[in-house]
């Protein structure tokens, strides 16, 4: 059995997927972010570790049924599509707030020099 086969837990929905032949398991910051964003959802209360796995192995079957390689190297989209999923079931935040959001952080990745850190506008 694979480890794409095997069901979601707690622990294996929060691990990223190590993709064979390399040695780290986050390739770019916000891939962390993103991890300890749905570990903090679930410490703080506002979903449970069943609600997270369950909602991320429902995005990860639905990009697989859209044609997804399945390599591992989506992974962190399919968390970030349960994380805003979560969000907008949750009511943590709305969807003009999350498109707001988007649109921020597109807006300075854009204006930012290559090689410098992203951030947002206050």
């Amino acid at each position: 059995m694979s480890q794409h086969d095997q069901p979601l837990s707690r622990e294996s929905a929060l691990r990223p997927i190590k993709r064979d032949g390399e040695d780290e398991s986050f390739r770019e910051p916000w891939e962390v972010q993103a991890l300890a964003l749905a570990n903090g959802l679930i410490e703080g209360g506002n979903v449970t570790s069943a609600e997270w796995a369950e909602t991320l192995g429902q995005e990860i079957r639905k990009a697989q049924g859209a044609g997804d390689v399945d390599d591992g190297s989506t992974y962190y989209l399919h968390v970030l599509a349960a994380l805003e999923r979560l969000a907008s079931e949750k009511n943590l935040a709305s969807s003009p707030e999350l498109f707001g959001r988007k649109q921020a952080w597109i807006e300075a990745y854009e204006r930012t020099p290559h090689g410098q850190p992203v951030t947002l506008k206050p």
